[in-house]
């Protein structure tokens, strides 16, 4: 700027462009806060609704997680070929089967949650799941029903996967919306130990009554217990949740104290325009994002459901 003011003969009007321009780019690159981009959060209620968040998800992934550990049984429950492999495989099919709706879950829920509010979105997906995972627990065998039962079973799998896609997004930004700006991902980690800790639950209750009931005992009737017990702790989780305040971003936004063009920043929107968006202006982060995530779960679930 001073090499342009120095320059003789000096064109006013050139110096007067490049400062407006110089100022635009600072303004880009260091923004005005506003009082949207600032979280005030009081720390027991931060700590409150984080344990609610992350034990709401243990139930969930408690009950996403019991069909992996049941898999070997639940093949010859449901798919009774006559032949391990097939069974397991069919078995595994199945699981895999709530994975194709868990991003319709998140695509549904998430908008969702940005016009009725968080708590009650969490509220919906843990009933969806306690409701799916209880009715496994109910499907009447294959000898008794034939084909209906593997097709009931597939049914509720994709109960589970449409609730497990909205849970755990709604759960991660209402933990994010609570959490004080310097120790967000702090708080939003425990939304993965409430993952694993209900993973935890569900393999240890299956150990243990595989130590206490026989093989013959387990196929007749005793895999249905970890199903039926998801009916109980819905309810806790429910509990838990509806006992929660909605997050302080969206209680500014419902309550009309953010200027229309602050209500953006203070609770994103998924719209299908913004969904575009993310496809078109930002697919290189989405790119390596998905990588990243498919490489996790991936090693995860490797370790956690199939080797077992």
């Amino acid at each position: 700027m001073a090499a342009l003011d120095n320059e003789d003969p000096v064109d006013p009007g050139a110096v007067r462009r490049h400062r407006v321009l110089f100022r635009a780019i600072e303004r880009r690159r260091n923004p005005k806060l506003r009082r949207s981009d600032i979280t005030v959060t009081d720390q027991a209620a931060v700590k409150r609704a984080t344990k609610a968040a992350a034990l709401g998800n243990a139930m969930e992934w408690y009950d996403f997680g019991i069909y992996s550990y049941l898999a070997a049984t639940l093949g010859k429950v449901f798919f009774p070929s006559g032949n391990d492999t097939v069974q397991l495989l069919s078995s595994f099919a199945t699981f895999a089967v709530a994975f194709l709706v868990r991003p319709l879950g998140g695509m549904v829920f998430g908008p969702l949650g940005d016009r009725i509010g968080r708590k009650r979105v969490l509220s919906m997906t843990m009933i969806l799941m306690a409701v799916g995972t209880f009715a496994i627990g109910l499907i009447p065998s294959h000898a008794a029903i034939g084909m209906w039962a593997p097709a009931l079973l597939i049914l509720f799998r994709l109960i589970q996967g449409f609730s497990t896609g909205g849970e755990y997004g709604g759960a991660s930004t209402f933990i994010a919306e609570y959490a004080p700006d310097k120790r967000r991902g702090f708080f939003g980690s425990f939304l993965e130990f409430g993952t694993l800790a209900g993973y935890v639950g569900a393999s240890g209750l299956v150990v243990v009554l595989n130590t206490v009931f026989s093989e013959d005992q387990m196929l007749h009737w005793g895999w249905r217990i970890p199903f039926l017990v998801a009916a109980p702790l819905g309810f806790i989780g429910l509990y838990l949740r509806l006992k929660l305040d909605e997050t302080p971003a969206f209680q500014k936004l419902e309550g009309g104290n953010v200027h229309a063009s602050d209500a953006a920043d203070a609770v994103e929107t998924s719209a299908t325009a913004d969904l575009g968006k993310i496809f078109t202006r930002h697919w290189r982060p989405l790119v390596l994002c998905l990588a990243l995530v498919a490489a996790y779960n991936i090693t995860d679930y490797m370790l956690l459901s199939y080797m077992p």
